[in-house]
Parts: structure tokens; C-alpha cells; sequence
């Protein structure tokens, strides 16, 4: 009952001296069974065989480093010459079962190391954050991987990012679960969402602008572009190329922009509404080349994005780095989520059940991806954050026209008299 309930407490004293016990015993046999060993050198065969006295073993890998964790275990492994990383990761199910765990992920740690990183149960099941994961320095805890490490939303690193998954996939979970961390940050959000802003407009409070059809959308984005432009001319006048290379007085406010369905940018319905598509999705596309210098960031989200929503949809994509991909309908949404940094994260994508929502398949540019989960929030929570946190919404005067209904500036704090009345 232990085992269910609390996974957790369980793993930590049954399951975890149970595994590495079993490692311990059955270490250098399961090697030898999954191919994971190498004949020794001619001089080590010869210590054997006249020094020692033995019989000439073929060598495994060494243990070289073993952390417990209150999901599982990591070992940290010497490769032998003669074999390489994607060895011990071809037989990472096979070590999965030997060793009597959940899963394991085999991560190259530096040349000639890896690290295998198991897990005693399925993490993903009750995801449950660690209480360390904290919004900081524009690092968002957004869920958890499959191998109990916290997924972040890094925006120095990753500044863009596109968000993929069907209906009642979970990714208007995930989005929740970004604002509510951005929320808590020195950040101005921006919002676009062309639904009339049915799922964007509870955070108002939290939001300096909200864009809720395609026109309003379009006169935000080309504001943003202005900006853009703006934030270059301050970065010529000092002679740096970052944005966070001036000084904290001079820095203008990071800003984020939440789009919460990339497609209706697209989608028009007559030929005298495409000259303005065209000229958006060109200033986005403007945004995702140059922005991330100034400190402009883009969080796009939708059920399908490719090539075929129209003239630049492919040149947009390419520019958004980041990919969170949740169930979808059909392989081809997958493909371009994942199929062009990450094709070997598609098959599974494709098998993400209907019935857990929130997984996910997370990658980026450097073809490292990881299956992740976020933690279950609702929609009154993350308003709830937003307005806790209204007080952080900066005012930003290009942005005035496009202020939320209903939304104020938080008056500063009285100064005190001087003199009591």
C-alpha cells in the first residue's frame, strides 16, 4: 500500500537499499549479458595471466560515482576503451530490468563518462515539484522530466519556444503553469489571444497589454517591432550588443509574449485580409531574428503549425528554439514540432496516451529531448498568482493602448508626511 500511496517515502526505505544492493551483486554479470564489455588490453592480460594468477576477464565499465535521490539512483560510469555512450544507452532497457527499476536514462556527463540515471517509480504519475523549483533570473519551473529533474524555462538560453498538443492534451496546463511563474518575475507579459481573449484575459491583472483579434494583434506586434528598434538605438548609444550588458538603471524591463494560438494569425478568410497577415507574420518573424538581444521574448502555443497555414509559417518555426510537444492527432504534427532538431523524439510523442495529460516531449536545437509531465493547476490558481502578484506589472507607455479591460496600474506607495498632522 506504501509503494502507491507513498511512492516517495517507500523508494527511500525499501526500494533504493534493495536496487543498489542488487546492483552491487549482479553488477559485473548483467555487463557481461548486455554486451557492455571489452577484451582488456595485452598488458592488462598479461598482469592477469603471470602477475596475479587469474583468469582474463573482459573489462566493464567502472563505478566511479553512485548518488541517491528520493526517486532514484544515479551512477556514474568510466567507459573502457573501445566502447561509447550510445552502447550503454541501446541497452538502457535491458539494465532497466536487470536492475529492478522504473526506467533509465543514459546521459554522456563529460568524455569518456556517463551517467545512468534511474528511477524507482513513475515519477510522472503524481507530478509534485520540489520545493527548490522557484521562478529566478527568468528561469521558470515549468514540470518534471521522467528522470525526476526539474524542467526550467531558461529565456537567456532559449529565448524562444514553440508549444504543440491536440485538445485536452494539457497544454493549456503548461501555459498556466509558465504564467504563474512569470508572474512572480520582474517581467512585463503580453498577451495575444485571437479566442477574445477567453483564456488570457483572467490574468489581466498580470498582463501590460492583451491583443484579443487578428487587427488589435497586428497594431501589437508592429508596437513591439517599434520597441525592438528603440532598444537597439539605446544599445548603439552604449556600445554593447545585450541587452543585459547595461547597466541595471539603464536596463529596459524584459518582456515576454504569450501566444496562445499561433494559427488565427494565419487563418484569414478573404484575399483583401492578406496583405495585413502577410505584414504580421513578418514583423514575428522580425521578432524571433532579432529580439532576443533586447530582451523580447516569444512563447507561441497551438494545436498545428507548418507550412501549410500560409507564407512564413516555416521561417516563424525556425526561429523558435525551444519545442514542448504534448499528444497530437496525426505524426505530422509531431514531425514539425520535433522532426527537424529532435526526429528520433517523434515515435515518442506519438505514444503519449489520451488518458495522462500534461505529458510531453521537451527538445531543443542541440537534439537533447526528455519526456516531462506539469504539475496540475487551475485556471483560479494562476489568476489568483497574477493577482498577487499585480503589483510587478510594469507601465509601459507604448503599451497603454493595449491595456486589458478593467486593468490599473498598482498606485505606488504613500510617502508619509513629514510633519503629523
Amino acid at each position: 500500500m506504501a509503494k502507491y500511496r507513498a511512492p516517495r517515502v517507500y523508494w527511500s526505505l525499501v526500494g533504493l537499499p534493495a536496487t543498489w544492493a542488487r546492483v552491487t551483486w549482479t553488477y559485473r554479470s548483467t555487463m557481461e549479458v548486455c554486451g557492455l564489455t571489452v577484451q582488456p588490453s595485452g598488458f592488462r592480460a598479461f598482469m592477469a595471466r603471470n602477475v596475479a594468477r587469474r583468469e582474463v576477464r573482459p573489462v566493464s565499465p567502472k563505478i566511479r560515482r553512485v548518488r541517491p535521490s528520493s526517486s532514484g539512483l544515479r551512477v556514474t560510469l568510466r567507459l573502457p576503451a573501445g566502447l561509447e555512450p550510445t552502447d550503454v544507452a541501446a541497452s538502457s532497457v535491458r539494465l532497466r530490468h536487470a536492475f529492478g527499476v522504473h526506467s533509465v536514462i543514459v546521459a554522456e556527463t563529460r568524455p569518456g563518462y556517463v551517467e545512468l540515471r534511474m528511477t524507482g517509480y513513475d515519477v510522472l504519475n503524481r507530478v509534485r515539484m520540489p520545493r527548490k523549483a522557484v521562478p529566478r533570473n527568468l528561469v521558470v519551473p515549468v514540470a518534471l522530466r521522467e528522470d525526476g529533474t526539474v524542467f526550467e524555462r531558461d529565456y537567456r538560453k532559449i529565448p524562444h519556444a514553440l508549444t504543440l498538443g491536440a485538445n485536452q492534451s494539457g497544454k493549456s496546463m503548461y501555459q498556466r503553469n509558465l504564467i504563474k511563474g512569470l508572474a512572480q518575475l520582474p517581467v512585463a507579459l503580453v498577451g495575444i489571444d485571437c479566442k477574445r481573449g477567453v483564456e488570457q484575459h483572467r490574468y489581466a491583472p498580470r498582463l501590460s497589454a492583451l491583443a484579443t483579434d487578428r487587427q488589435s494583434a497586428g497594431d501589437l506586434v508592429d508596437a513591439l517591432v517599434g520597441e525592438m528598434e528603440d532598444r537597439f538605438d539605446l544599445l548603439a548609444l552604449h556600445g554593447v550588443s545585450d541587452l543585459w550588458e547595461l547597466p541595471a538603471k539603464l536596463r529596459p524591463v524584459p518582456l515576454v509574449v504569450l501566444i496562445d494560438e499561433v494559427a488565427e494569425l494565419f487563418l484569414v478568410t478573404s484575399k483583401k485580409d492578406e496583405p495585413a497577415r502577410d505584414h504580421m507574420v513578418m514583423q514575428l518573424v522580425r521578432l524571433g531574428q532579432m529580439a532576443r538581444a533586447v530582451g523580447i521574448y516569444l512563447e507561441a502555443c497551438g494545436q498545428r503549425f507548418g507550412s501549410d497555414l500560409g507564407k512564413g509559417a516555416t521561417a516563424l518555426r525556425a526561429q523558435l528554439t525551444g519545442r514542448v510537444v504534448h499528444r497530437v492527432n496525426d505524426k505530422q504534427t509531431a514531425e514539425m514540432g520535433l522532426g527537424d532538431i529532435a526526429p528520433d523524439a517523434v515515435v515518442s510523442v506519438l505514444g503519449i496516451r489520451a488518458d495522462r495529460p500534461g505529458v510531453a516531449v521537451a527538445g531543443d536545437a542541440s537534439g537533447y529531448w526528455s519526456r516531462i509531465r506539469t504539475p496540475e493547476i487551475t485556471p483560479d490558481q494562476a489568476a489568483a498568482v497574477c493577482r498577487e502578484f499585480a503589483h510587478l506589472t510594469p507601465d509601459l507607455p507604448f503599451l497603454a493602448p493595449f491595456r486589458p479591460v478593467g486593468h490599473t496600474v498598482p498606485p505606488l506607495p504613500a510617502t508619509p508626511p513629514l510633519v503629523a498632522p
